[in-house]
């Protein structure tokens, strides 16, 4: 039962040596020349206003997780449409259903006022 695990390890240890590697060359051949400007943290020019360390809205956080919701939304919509003459009527029905869904929390979402910018 152990030895079946073998390659999963050795794949694990073949990956931990080359990222070590890698990260050595780096270190090694790369160059180093720090100064208070590459420290700094911008390098834009503009001079930091406040903490780094500030709380992001959450209102961020809501718009990004509905652009990956949408988003994933055509992730399966494209399948859909390739099988679709294949599957008939089952699959249009079940796609219905699915962009319904979708629909409903979309204008759910657009009634709470998580699309408004302020």
């Amino acid at each position: 039962m152990p030895l079946d695990y073998l390659p999963i390890a050795v794949l694990f240890w073949v990956s931990a040596v080359l990222v070590a590697f890698v990260l050595l060359l780096t270190r090694i051949l790369g160059p180093h020349d720090p100064n208070p400007v590459k420290v700094a943290p911008y390098e834009s020019g503009i001079v930091p206003i406040g903490s780094a360390r500030r709380r992001f809205p959450v209102r961020f956080s809501l718009v990004a997780m509905l652009f990956i919701l949408f988003d994933i939304e055509i992730v399966f919509l494209y399948p859909w449409a390739v099988v679709l003459r294949q599957l008939k009527v089952f699959a249009l029905v079940e796609m219905l259903a699915f962009v319904l869904v979708l629909l409903v929390g979309y204008f759910y979402v657009w009634k709470k006022g998580a699309f408004d910018w302020e």
